[in-house]
């Protein structure tokens, strides 16, 4: 009778477009999704006890357990899906960041630079703004003993004008500028593979649209001010917002 019951069962269920697995794993019974009949199975035997404990399942029970599919899908998903767009919304600053450095890909961690001004710069070594380079070292050996930084991210987003490894990198920027500042790994800037980096420095409502822009980051990690390629590390403008952000 048990036996004829639990087959029943699984007969409704499948109907009603989910299937209970009558077994119990770890406490609990498992319900999944199966396939649909196109109309209800018949009454084995004209059993009347059968009969209530089948309509039990068709009306109450499996409506229940298909409610509760529906619901744990959703939830399922919802966990799944990251926070925000790829987990932005969970960023409130630049320095919740983490990434990786250039040489060596270690792990680094962007809360170095908490309570610093930072400049952060989607840099390239084959592009008509490469000598900008020198400049940035400038700004970061003048500043640096007054808590600014330069941090530069290496791209290949825009005319493929930084295709070298990462070692190839950190020699060309060592070799030809001197460079001392904090290089971090590759990154996209933009697209479907965007660096989390770049997805907050989105939020300000700019993008790089080419290599060598700037973001002038606050010492609580906001974005002050963006300023595109053609903006130098020598203009004024950049300059006189570098000390205002560093005395606030």
């Amino acid at each position: 009778m048990r036996q004829e019951a639990a087959f029943y069962t699984r007969r409704v269920a499948r109907w009603w477009k989910v299937d209970l697995v009558t077994h119990r794993i770890d406490g609990r019974i498992r319900v999944r999704t199966g396939q649909s009949a196109t109309k209800p199975p018949p009454i084995p035997n004209g059993d009347k006890a059968l009969l209530l404990h089948n309509t039990f399942m068709q009306k109450t029970l499996v409506p229940f357990a298909a409610a509760l599919v529906i619901a744990g899908s959703a939830l399922a998903g919802q966990a799944g899906r990251p926070a925000g767009r790829s987990g932005v919304s969970a960023v409130n600053s630049f320095y919740d960041l983490k990434t990786t450095t250039l040489v060596g890909n270690k792990p680094a961690d962007l809360a170095t630079y908490r309570g610093r001004v930072t400049l952060v710069v989607n840099v390239a070594s084959y592009c008509g703004y490469t000598p900008q380079y020198k400049g940035l070292e400038a700004l970061h050996r003048e500043f640096s003993g007054k808590g600014f930084a330069v941090l530069g991210f290496p791209s290949n987003d825009f005319g493929e004008q930084e295709p070298d490894s990462a070692e190839q990198i950190a020699q060309f920027c060592k070799l030809t500028y001197d460079v001392t500042f904090p290089m971090f790994a590759k990154v996209e800037t933009t697209g479907p593979n965007q660096s989390p980096i770049y997805r907050y420095l989105g939020t300000s409502g700019h993008l790089p649209a080419w290599n060598f822009a700037k973001y002038l980051i606050g010492k609580d990690g906001k974005v002050i001010a963006f300023y595109p390629s053609d903006v130098t590390p020598e203009s004024r403008e950049l300059r006189n917002a570098i000390n205002q952000a560093l005395t606030r």
